[in-house]
């Protein structure tokens, strides 16, 4: 039996048309509060596919409306405005709020930050719990799927325990099985590994990459950025909008409001293969960053005879160099032969602005720029001599 089509079915939710790799699909979510001070909008207007079987993660300082986007996710919440798709299910046209609290338990599972496990009930009993609301599995079915649970998280030894006699890492792996109890495609972390030491925070991150290899999707909000480098995605809110990825990821050094400046002065350009962006000795005046595709940084001497120095992809940039130290281009790029090339452009004014007032972003940038001219010259060394 299809579980997720019978839970449609069964909370008479929306099916509508959108990506066949999309797991979560949100158009234009606002999310606008009111209270005796006025309007408050928290979310404003995002729009995020995350596709099945990504792991990724949320990030954001407090008040810049990731728990809020959280809950539009988990349908917890209702956005003011928008529309959010998961899994093919729209989770909120026409829904009422038991239909929702239905298809939810059926085909999401939840981790909270402080595990919120039934203290006066075992740890298989609480697994249990899942299957008992979603009234999925036959009753006999249910302590032995919920003991393959606990054994898939290790806990198989600790079963009949109550929650109190455990460990803090142990309640938040038996928290995870019950999380995974109905079998959801959709796994959502809200600091998972908030009150837990390194060494129980790495299993659980180890868990879920497990999970995210086996399938299921992975949204996980945390504070930790030593977290975000082993996830898939690194999706970054600040004051209700998301930052352009290929910013962060170029970029992870500024600050978040430069990050944010950035993402709007962006400017996207599109080349086709082979096709030269920056030609040699001509002058620059943009900095880019690597959405798609490869680009190629070739060192010319003579005609028709060059040297690819580099191959740079996405989350990389270019132009930093003429941008930084001033002068000509010293090298030629172009986008690679095996397909096109998506970028994104900051003027030259623009970029020098926000480096002056983000330092640490300007030394390690620097620290690029003369990794890169040290290999020039070693290039152009090599092919003088040769």
């Amino acid at each position: 039996m299809n579980l997720r089509r019978v839970s449609r079915k069964t909370v008479s939710v929306q099916h509508v048309m959108t990506s066949t790799e999309a797991m979560i699909d949100m158009h234009g979510i606002v999310k606008t509060f009111k209270n005796a001070a006025g309007e408050f909008t928290v979310l404003k207007g995002i729009d995020l596919t995350i596709d099945r079987g990504e792991f990724v993660s949320i990030v954001g300082k407090s008040g810049s409306g990731k728990s809020t986007l959280l809950n539009m996710i988990t349908g917890i919440d209702h956005p003011t405005d928008g529309q959010m798709v998961i899994d093919g299910t729209d989770i909120y046209t026409g829904v009422t709020e038991s239909q929702r609290s239905k298809w939810r338990g059926r085909n999401l599972g939840i981790v909270f930050q402080f595990f919120q496990l039934m203290p006066m009930l075992t740890l298989l009993e609480n697994v249990m719990l899942p299957m008992d609301y979603a009234e999925l599995y036959d009753f006999e079915e249910r302590p032995r799927r919920a003991m393959r649970m606990l054994e898939m998280v290790g806990l198989g030894a600790f079963a009949n325990k109550l929650p109190v006699l455990v460990s803090t890492g142990q309640q938040q792996l038996a928290a995870i099985a019950r999380a995974l109890a109905c079998d959801p495609p959709l796994l959502v972390a809200d600091e998972p590994t908030g009150n837990l030491d390194t060494k129980s925070a790495n299993t659980i991150i180890d868990l879920f990459e497990e999970l995210s290899k086996s399938g299921k999707t992975v949204v996980m909000v945390t504070h930790d950025p030593s977290l975000t480098s082993r996830t898939t995605r690194n999706i970054i809110i600040a004051d209700g909008e998301l930052i352009n990825e290929t910013v962060a990821k170029s970029l992870p050094w500024l600050r978040h409001r430069h990050m944010m400046e950035f993402s709007k002065l962006a400017e996207k350009r599109m080349y086709s293969a082979n096709t030269t962006i920056i030609p040699r000795n001509e002058h620059i005046e943009y900095f880019f960053m690597i959405h798609k595709g490869e680009v190629e940084v070739v060192l010319q001497v003579r005609k028709n005879n060059e040297t690819v120095i580099s191959r740079l992809g996405p989350g990389e940039f270019f132009g930093e160099i003429e941008l930084i130290r001033g002068g000509k281009a010293i090298a030629n790029v172009r986008s690679g032969s095996s397909g096109p090339v998506e970028v994104l452009t900051i003027k030259r004014e623009d970029f020098k602005r926000v480096m002056d007032q983000s330092p640490i972003t300007a030394r390690e940038v620097g620290i690029i720029v003369q990794e890169r001219l040290d290999l020039h010259r070693a290039a152009d060394s090599r092919k003088r001599k040769s």
